[in-house]
């Protein structure tokens, strides 16, 4: 269907929309490309001044650490399929395999057998082929790419970095579920309520979202640290100590987040019709039964997004993971701080290039996997039905 002629953008526009678009994109994403180089360089090559150095890895290469043509071509073949049999199978998968009820859980049990398989391919299987194509093609097995993964070994196996990754996901699984298990409940209710206490209670929210982060732990930094005392006379001398402890970080967090829940999910129940609530009233349900039976099937895409940003809230918080929790228990956003101090070497920082560039991928993924939740979740939140 051609545009109508009123809507029509002239070529100064639509190369100067295109000109911005493709800057724009250029500069978020050209951090990500060179670190992720960078974490796969020497650090001779890493730090290079050369940026064709970086690229290219020489002294990686004289290493005896590469890739060849066969390697590359491969390579980005098995990514270019894994990527679009994301977009294309998984989804169809998913709808067709899953009860309609446990859409969530299915997506989250796919995504997690999709990525597992992907590291099984990508990281056990191909470089096996690969080794025995690149010993029978002679000249175009050769290196021409320099290329070592020592630095992600270095950082998962003997700087243990899967217990700070297990710590993140800890923490990050708790604010999630805890948020959106009350935001939902209470965003329901003042979405569906008339009266002006609900208008000063989201207010309330409001103001209570706005305190710097800071304010929030030094409230709570006290009783975390007295939390023995506090517990003796429930628990006995077997009190816990919250201070260093994941619970307080996801108390804290929640805390945090919890308005910004209750007023995105506010907006998207808004937006549901509340004849649904009085049709399935009529049939017989209660008001619990009308919001987990008609409404919440309903509310997916607006759930999965508020979701994801709950997510990166605590997956990405640096300032109160970095206060309350012990070295032991400590996420992978302050762990890779500490990697930068006085006595840091080439090598520790680029670990630490490494260590950024892996805590990417469970964002990619996400992304990835619920694109179409979540551009429908924005969707219907951002127009009033």
């Amino acid at each position: 269907m051609s545009t109508p002629k009123a809507m029509q953008q002239s070529f100064a526009l639509r190369f100067s929309s295109g000109a911005f678009l493709a800057f724009w994109c250029l500069l978020a994403a050209f951090p990500i490309f060179w670190i992720a180089v960078m974490s796969f360089k020497s650090p001779v090559d890493a730090f290079a001044d050369s940026a064709w150095d970086v690229i290219t890895g020489p002294a990686t290469r004289a290493n005896g650490d590469g890739l060849s043509i066969i390697d590359i071509a491969l390579g980005l073949a098995v990514l270019y399929f894994a990527i679009r049999w994301a977009f294309t199978r998984l989804p169809g998968l998913v709808q067709r395999y899953c009860p309609s009820g446990l859409l969530v859980l299915g997506w989250i049990i796919g995504a997690l057998a999709y990525a597992i398989l992907f590291v099984l391919i990508f990281f056990g299987v191909l470089p096996l082929v690969l080794g025995v194509l690149n010993s029978l093609l002679g000249p175009l097995g050769n290196p021409v790419l320099g290329l070592t993964t020592q630095h992600y070994v270095a950082v998962w196996a003997e700087n243990e970095f899967y217990r700070n990754f297990l710590n993140s996901m800890l923490v990050t699984a708790g604010v999630v579920t805890i948020s959106l298990t009350v935001g939902t409940l209470a965003g329901y209710g003042l979405a569906r309520s008339g009266s002006d206490l609900a208008f000063w209670l989201l207010i309330l929210a409001l103001v209570f979202r706005a305190l710097p982060h800071s304010v929030l732990v030094a409230g709570y930094l006290p009783v975390f640290i007295n939390s023995s005392e506090i517990l003796r006379p429930i628990f006995g001398e077997g009190a816990p100590t919250l201070y260093g402890q994941p619970w307080a970080v996801i108390a804290v967090l929640v805390s945090i987040n919890q308005p910004f829940t209750i007023w995105m999910l506010r907006s998207f129940f808004q937006n549901i019709p509340a004849e649904l609530d009085e049709a399935a009233r009529v049939d017989g349900c209660s008001h619990f039964q009308a919001f987990r039976r008609v409404i919440m099937p309903v509310m997916w895409p607006g759930v999965i997004t508020t979701g994801l940003f709950s997510f990166l809230l605590g997956y990405n918080d640096f300032l109160v993971t970095s206060l309350l929790l012990d070295a032991q228990n400590q996420t992978m956003v302050p762990a890779i701080a500490g990697y930068f101090n006085r006595e840091t070497t080439t090598t520790d920082q680029v670990e630490a290039v490494a260590a950024a560039v892996s805590i990417t991928a469970p964002l990619f993924l996400l992304v990835m996997v619920f694109q179409r939740q979540i551009v429908s979740g924005l969707t219907a939140g951002a127009v009033k039905g």
